[in-house]
């Protein structure tokens, strides 16, 4: 299980910050010699990025250098952090909304779960979808937490080439609190990823 848990955070810390710095690369590549401002704005956002992403890597990694070392003691990445996540999708031109309204006391493995979920989410439109606007809701009643990412993108957010890690980890995510976790094409188009996580832990529930 500890492992499970491992594999599951640094692969979500790499796979979003490498494919956001990938896109802010290439945005500031193109703005280089039209925008020098905006491309510096760019690089500056790779900069901030890439930190945030050694700093979650030294942290899970310690674990592993040190059999003693408990888990990660500081605050865990949560709802009032998805902002920041939408935020380094915004600078590579996309539209993306966050909407969040909740009960007060969610607990912190449900709030860090959702946002493992939304950040997972974003970075598979960023890498797959080819879409232009996002939407990310979040609500909350005194029971369960639904969690909404849709896109209007034209292209499969899992494809058939790819590991399906990213699913599968969110479906992980998900099934640990016990909730569920559902993705696929949209009605009207794009691909929409839907979470529900129980505010009641399992263990106080069963």
């Amino acid at each position: 299980e500890e492992r499970l848990r491992i594999a599951r955070e640094v692969h979500d810390v790499v796979a979003h910050s490498m494919v956001a710095i990938n896109v802010q690369a290439g945005v500031a590549a193109h703005l280089l010699d039209r925008d020098a401002e905006q491309a510096r704005d760019a690089l500056m956002q790779i900069k901030r990025t890439s930190g945030e992403a050694l700093d979650d890597l030294r942290s899970t990694l310690g674990i592993l250098r040190d059999p003693e070392q408990g888990a990660p003691t500081g605050p865990a990445a949560g709802l009032a952090d998805l902002d920041a996540v939408a935020s380094q999708l915004r600078t590579s031109g996309m539209d993306v909304t966050v909407d969040v309204d909740t009960v007060a006391g969610v607990p912190t493995t449900v709030g860090s779960a959702a946002y493992r979920i939304v950040q997972e989410s974003l970075t598979n439109v960023l890498r797959h979808a080819n879409a232009h606007a996002i939407s990310v809701v979040v609500r909350a009643d005194q029971d369960m937490l639904t969690i909404v990412v849709a896109d209007d993108g034209t292209g499969p957010v899992e494809p058939s080439t790819g590991s399906g890690a990213g699913l599968r980890g969110m479906r992980e995510r998900a099934e640990a609190l016990g909730g569920t976790l559902h993705a696929g094409p949209a009605a009207g188009g794009g691909w929409r990823v839907e979470a529900t996580l129980p505010l009641t832990p399992v263990a106080a529930r069963s």
